[in-house]
C-alpha cells in the first residue's frame, strides 16, 4: 500500500504526485524506540569531559601530617586524604563515554514512527528538487515561507554544500541529507532532529531513499 502525496516546486506549488510507502510513512508510532532514540542520540552528544582529582592526583601531602603515635589523634596517612580541605575527590566525576549503541531494527522503527508521526500530521513537505547555482540564503527564505513555516529540517538527497551553507544561518532551520548508491548508504538524518523540528521539507529523491533504507 502506498499514500499519495503532493510534490511541490521552490514556490509552493504542486508540480506532481509521489506516493509514499505505508510500511515506512504510515505506521503506528512505538512510543518507545523513539524514546530510546532520542536517549542515544542526547547520550552521545555529550561531551564527557567532566574530571576531578583523586587523592593521588591532587598537589601535595607527601608526608604524614604527624607522627603515628603518641598525639592522641586518629592516625593519618596524608593531607590530601578526602576528608581533609584540599583533600581528593572520592567518586568524583571521571572522562567517560556515554554513547550507547541501539540496534538497527530498533533505530529503523523509531525513523518510520518519527516520519509517520509528521505525515499524518501534515508537517511533512515533498519538494521536487533544491537547486542552487551559488549560496542564497534569501532562496531557502522564500522556500520556507511558500510552505507557510520557520522551523524546519530540510532533507537533502546529497551533501550539497551550497544548500546546506545557505540555511545554515537561518534560526531554527537546519539541514541534513540521506544519500544511498549500490553500495553504501551514508546520512545524516536523525530521529531527534525529526522531532525537534516543527516541519520536515525532503527533497523527492531523498524520500526515495528512505523508504529504501527504511522499509
Amino acid at each position: 500500500m502506498s499514500k499519495k502525496i503532493d510534490v511541490l516546486s521552490l514556490k509552493g506549488e504542486k508540480v506532481k504526485d509521489i506516493k509514499l510507502e505505508d510500511n515506512v510513512f504510515n505506521v503506528k508510532p512505538n512510543d518507545a524506540v523513539i524514546k530510546d532514540a532520542v536517549v542515544a542520540a542526547m547520550a552521545g552528544a555529550r561531551q564527557g569531559t567532566s574530571k576531578v582529582k583523586t587523592r593521588s592526583e591532587v598537589s601535595g601531602g607527601g608526608r604524614k601530617p604527624y607522627r603515628q603515635k603518641g598525639t592522641g589523634n586518629a592516625r593519618q596517612g596524608s593531607i590530601r586524604a578526602p576528608h581533609y580541605r584540599h583533600g581528593g575527590i572520592v567518586f568524583g566525576p571521571v572522562p567517560r563515554d556515554y554513547s550507547f549503541k541501539m540496534n538497527k531494527k530498533e533505530k529503523a522503527a523509531a525513523m518510520r514512527s518519527v516520519l509517520s508521526s509528521k505525515v499524518s500530521e501534515n508537517k511533512f513537505f515533498v519538494i521536487d528538487e533544491i537547486q542552487m547555482d551559488e549560496y542564497k540564503t534569501k532562496k531557502i527564505i522564500a522556500m520556507l515561507e511558500a510552505l507557510g513555516t520557520k522551523k524546519a529540517l530540510i532533507v537533502l538527497d546529497n551533501a550539497d554544500e551550497k544548500v546546506i551553507k545557505s540555511a545554515a544561518n537561518i534560526q531554527g532551520v537546519k539541514t541534513s541529507f540521506i544519500k544511498k548508491d549500490e553500495v553504501s548508504v551514508s546520512a545524516t538524518l536523525s530521529v531527534y532532529d525529526v522531532l525537534k523540528y516543527d516541519t520536515v521539507v525532503i527533497v523527492k529523491n531523498a524520500a526515495k531513499n528512505i523508504e529504501e533504507v527504511y522499509a
